[in-house]
């Protein structure tokens, strides 16, 4: 029987999500402001070689799946020959990837073919103009023409991750829940969260909540049908418009509270271990790395940032320095 990692308050981690690059090709207002952000030095930034070993180890003390972020992950060189090692060298079976879906086009069936299971794409509008407005690139149709590429590649369902943005895309979300009426696609809303890149106040009245788009929804397509959620769904709430073939989500983590149900830890690009993504809490991994350690010594920090996991967030509720950029998303 494979180890559980279980934090203080009984909470079983499985799941590690991987920065593996701070560089994106966006420059998205709640994540990269428009005089740009200090990168990190490419030699502070892990090598392959020590994620993979990061992952295998965590994999022997029961960590299940790995979701690859950035910045935009595709950016990377050897992304997906990174993958391909991930499913058959290390023999993980969940896989999956959030991308802002600009290099899906051309990426999606060497992904498949590697072994990476499910694709998260972040997409906030659906108008070009608007888009441009919120990331900078005029790269709507880039991104949609890669979400119809990872659908002909196998990949199903796609989520699409929406970040709720007043005074951008509130007409876009009856849009966006249109999207899941005649195909197995996931259209998830995200509350904005409180990053340091962000100039939104926390909890602002003018913020643009999970009860406001479930509002806009039901006043097109009538009362949505709660869902059972699984695994897979992680802290969103599943719901359906009636006859549609995709489903809706809602991720509330400023409204919501699902701390109580967070499983994961985040490594970061340059190689700390976050318990908690709204602490400021690391652990230096990559220091620790290069100095050649054995794999007991790597486990004891991996089962100490476990039992660094803070019972809930609401007390580091703040507004971080640090941006979703360096984080991963």
């Amino acid at each position: 029987m494979q180890p559980n990692l279980i934090d203080h308050h009984g909470r079983t981690i499985d799941y590690l999500r991987v920065s593996i690059t701070d560089l994106c090709n966006f420059r998205c207002i709640y994540c990269r402001p428009p005089q740009g952000v200090k990168l990190i030095p490419h030699s502070d930034i892990l090598r392959y070689e020590e994620i993979l070993k990061i992952i295998s180890v965590s994999k022997t003390l029961g960590i299940k799946k790995v979701r690859i972020t950035g910045g935009e992950p595709l950016v990377r060189r050897g992304v997906v020959d990174f993958i391909s090692r991930l499913t058959h060298e290390i023999g993980l079976e969940d896989v999956a990837l959030t991308t802002n879906g600009s290099k899906l086009d051309e990426m999606a069936p060497g992904l498949r073919d590697a072994g990476l299971k499910r694709i998260n794409v972040s997409l906030d509008t659906l108008r070009r103009d608007c888009f441009s407005a919120i990331t900078g690139v005029d790269g709507l149709v880039k991104v949609m023409k890669g979400i119809e590429t990872s659908f002909e590649a196998g990949f199903s369902p796609i989520k699409i991750n929406v970040v709720l943005l007043k005074g951008f895309n509130e007409i876009d979300v009856a849009e966006f829940a249109r999207l899941t009426l005649n195909r197995a696609l996931d259209v998830r809303f995200i509350e904005r969260m409180p990053f340091g890149n962000d100039t939104e106040p926390i909890n602002s009245p003018n913020s643009f909540g999970a009860v406001e788009a479930i509002g806009i929804i039901e006043k097109s397509f009538g009362t949505l049908i709660p869902l059972e959620s699984s695994a897979l769904d992680g802290p969103a709430r599943m719901l359906r418009i009636k006859g549609a073939q995709g489903r809706i989500g809602i991720i509330d983590p400023v409204t919501g509270h699902f701390c109580p149900t967070c499983n994961r830890l985040r490594l970061t690009a340059r190689g700390s271990l976050r318990p908690c993504l709204l602490s400021p809490l690391e652990i230096d991994l990559r220091s620790f790395l290069r100095t050649d350690p054995d794999d007991s010594q790597l486990e004891a920090f991996i089962k100490a940032a476990v039992m660094a996991k803070p019972a809930s967030r609401y007390s580091n509720l703040q507004r971080m320095e640090t941006g979703m950029n360096t984080i991963g998303g």
